[in-house]
């Protein structure tokens, strides 16, 4: 790993470790409020943006920022520095602030508009995962690959609640093929597949900093990722209004099987 990226991937698992404890005293009592696109956001969410943000910017002041709670005016700006950092303070702030345990810190670093190193606090195993592609994936200090099995009757794949009624047979394509799980945060949907918890996973309905940091991660591990709409890297702009992403990872067998049945469901793949 160069020197720089290699600074920088230091400073981000001591940045997101910083505000472990922070997330950790508001989980399941945070109150949660609508944002005018219909997600929801809390204090917590809030507070980690800003103290995440304001550390990088003193380290990293050459480095552009995005966080999902930062207010972007009109047009959006054009991602014009070697490095970026993308933040997404609280990835599950329904869950948080409901006490389910799954959610996350999530924070990517781009260079030239790639995810070149991911770093993922998951708070429901007090755990850190980080990693990038020639980093490898860690988790918990320990090294981690993406499942090397084909298909089999006990494979997991993560599947997002479909957001339009044409996504239902792809989602039920995936029910009937595997075994599936719905934890409620993209972020570690794709995480635990390049750490080896899952087998794969089938999305409709992230935004790009919901899944770039463990983009990173999951290229670290050996998986494949298989964009069929809107691939958001590499990121020109940091839209804080960007198009739904609809994609799917594993190892090659799993992505081929999934493939397979979405085919035969008619959808993408």
């Amino acid at each position: 790993m160069q020197a720089e990226l290699q600074r920088r991937a230091v400073a981000a698992r001591r940045i997101v470790m910083a505000q472990a404890g922070r997330m950790h005293r508001g989980f399941g009592r945070a109150q949660a409020t609508l944002k005018t696109d219909g997600t929801r956001v809390t204090a917590a969410d809030l507070a980690i943006s800003a103290a995440v943000l304001a550390r990088l910017h003193a380290a990293f002041p050459g480095d552009q920022a995005f966080s999902e709670e930062l207010p972007v005016a009109p047009p959006a700006p054009a991602l014009t520095a070697r490095f970026c950092w993308v933040l997404d303070p609280i990835d599950g702030t329904n869950n948080y602030a409901a006490g389910i345990p799954f959610c996350a810190i999530s924070l990517a670093l781009l260079e030239c508009g790639r995810p070149v190193y991911g770093v993922v606090y998951d708070l429901a195993r007090r755990t850190l995962i980080h990693g990038g592609p020639g980093a490898g994936a860690v988790d918990g200090g320990r090294p981690a690959r993406v499942r090397p099995e084909p298909p089999h009757e006990h494979s997991l794949v993560a599947v997002h609640s479909p957001y339009e009624p044409r996504m239902v047979p792809q989602a039920a394509a995936m029910l009937a093929g595997f075994k599936t799980r719905g934890l409620g945060s993209s972020a570690l949907h794709l995480a635990y597949v390049g750490i080896g918890l899952l087998d794969g996973v089938l999305d409709h309905n992230v935004r790009f900093w919901d899944i770039a940091a463990a983009h990173a991660i999951a290229l670290g591990g050996g998986a494949e990722i298989h964009y069929f709409r809107n691939n958001p890297f590499p990121l020109r702009r940091l839209d804080p209004d960007p198009p739904r992403i609809h994609y799917l990872a594993g190892n090659t067998a799993i992505c081929r099987r999934m493939q397979r049945l979405l085919r035969a469901s008619g959808g993408a793949g």
